[in-house]
C-alpha cells in the first residue's frame, strides 16, 4: 500500500483563465479512505484525473509512496479506477470483464483465475461470473467494476461517483458495502462524489472543495461542527444549515427584528456590526414564550422517526418577511404544526456559530 500527496498541484484547462484546481495540497494516509466532495463543477473529478495520469498536472506535484508520478502514463501508477458508468465490456462476462487487466499484464491464466474467484467471493458474485453486464442489475455491475479493481490488487484506489447511477435505496446500501470492503481491505482510497450525504458516511476523512481551491479536511464530525467558512457550514449536512444575514449588537445579535443572546463565547471575540449567523436545524426549538425569532410555516416535512419544519421570518405584525432566507428547523414527530401557522423559535444554548459577513471566515469564540 501507500500514501498520496499532492503538493501545490494545479490544472488549467485550454482557453480558460481560471484554474480547475488550484494549488491544491492534500495528503492521504496508507490505508485511508479519504472522499473529495464539491459542487458540480469545483475541480474533485479534475484532481482525481490528475492523480490517476488521465489529466496533466501543470503546476506541483503528485506523490504515490515517494514516487513523484507527474509525467507518468496511467499504466505506471499501480493504481485501479472505478469510474461513474462502470466501463465494463458488453460482450465479456463477469468473470473476463474482472481478469481483463491482469490477462492484459499477462499474468498466469490460474493466477487470474484464482484473484477472480477471490473478489468474486468477497463481493458475493460467485453465482453470476458467467453473466453479462446486460444481465446484471445496476448494483451488480457496480460490484463488478470493484472487482475489476480489487484484482488488481493496486496502491491506491480512484473512485469517480460510482453510486450516481444506482436508485436511492440501492445508493445506501452500497455505499456501506464499499466503505466496508475498503476497511477489509486497507487500499488507501480516493473517492470522489458531489454528494455530501454519501462523504459524511464512508470517509475517514472528508475534503471540500470549492472552484478547484480546498476549503477544508477533517473528519466528518469536525466538519460539522466547526466549519472554517460559510461555504463549508453550507455545503456539510442534510438540510443545510441555516445561514442569515444578522447584526451585533451591545444587547445580542439582531437576526431580522429579533434581537437574541449573544453565546458567552463570543461576547470578547466579536466586534460591532454585521455578521452571518449559522445555525444548524436541530439548533433552534419550538417556543410559546417571547423574545425568540417569529416566523411562518411553508412547509413540513414528516419523515417518521423526525419532521422539518420550514419558515420565513415574520414581522412584528406577523407579516412573511419573504426577502429572508428559508429558515428550517428540526423536530419531534409528535409536534404539529402545518403551512401558514406563525410560531416562534428559540436559538438553543451555545448552539450559534457566527461568519465574517464579508469573508465568510468563522468567528472562534473563546
Amino acid at each position: 500500500m501507500a500514501t498520496v500527496t499532492f503538493k501545490d498541484s494545479s490544472r488549467t484547462y485550454p482557453k480558460t483563465e481560471r484554474k480547475a484546481v488550484d494549488r491544491l495540497n492534500l495528503e492521504i494516509g496508507d490505508g485511508e479512505f479519504v472522499v473529495l466532495v464539491g459542487p458540480s463543477g469545483c475541480g474533485k473529478t479534475t484532481s482525481l484525473r490528475m492523480l490517476a495520469g488521465l489529466e496533466p498536472v501543470d503546476e506541483g506535484e503528485i506523490y504515490i509512496g515517494e514516487k513523484n508520478v507527474v509525467g507518468l502514463p496511467p499504466r505506471s501508477r499501480d493504481i485501479a479506477m472505478v469510474f461513474q458508468n462502470y466501463a465494463l465490456y458488453p460482450h465479456m462476462n463477469v468473470a473476463e470483464n474482472m481478469g481483463f487487466a491482469l490477462k492484459m499484464a499477462k499474468l498466469d491464466k490460474s493466477e487470474i483465475t484464482a484473484r477472480v474467484r477471490e473478489a468474486a467471493k468477497i463481493l458475493d458474485l460467485e453465482n453470476y461470473l458467467e453473466r453479462k453486464p446486460g444481465q446484471l442489475s445496476g448494483g451488480q455491475r457496480q460490484r463488478v467494476a470493484m472487482g475489476r479493481a480489487i484484482v488488481r490488487k493496486p496502491q491506491v484506489f480512484l473512485m469517480d461517483e460510482p453510486l450516481s447511477n444506482l436508485d436511492a435505496k440501492l445508493r445506501v446500501s452500497t455505499r456501506s458495502q464499499i466503505a466496508e470492503l475498503q476497511s477489509r481491505l486497507g487500499v488507501t482510497t480516493l473517492y470522489v462524489t458531489h454528494d455530501q450525504v454519501e462523504a459524511m458516511t464512508m470517509g475517514d476523512r472528508v475534503a471540500v472543495i470549492k472552484d478547484g481551491v480546498l476549503q477544508q479536511v477533517d473528519v466528518p464530525r469536525v466538519l460539522y461542527d466547526a466549519p472554517v467558512n460559510s461555504f463549508v457550514a453550507g455545503f456539510i449536512g442534510s438540510p443545510a444549515m441555516n445561514l442569515l444575514n444578522a447584526t451585533i449588537l451591545e444587547s445580542g445579535v439582531q437576526i431580522g427584528p429579533t434581537v437574541v443572546p449573544l453565546p458567552r463565547r463570543y461576547q470578547q471575540a466579536v466586534r460591532k456590526g454585521p455578521v452571518t449567523v449559522g445555525l444548524r436545524p436541530e439548533a433552534l426549538e419550538l417556543t410559546s414564550e417571547g423574545g425568540g425569532i417569529s416566523a411562518v410555516v411553508t412547509l413540513v416535512e414528516e419523515l417518521g422517526a423526525e419532521a422539518y419544519i420550514y419558515s420565513r421570518m415574520a414581522d412584528p405584525s406577523g407579516e412573511t418577511m419573504t426577502v429572508t432566507p428559508e429558515i428550517v428547523v428540526r423536530v419531534a414527530p409528535t409536534v404539529v404544526v402545518k403551512s401558514g401557522d406563525r410560531i416562534t423559535l428559540r436559538v438553543k444554548d451555545d448552539a450559534m456559530l457566527l461568519f465574517d459577513a464579508v469573508s465568510g471566515v468563522r468567528i472562534t469564540g473563546q
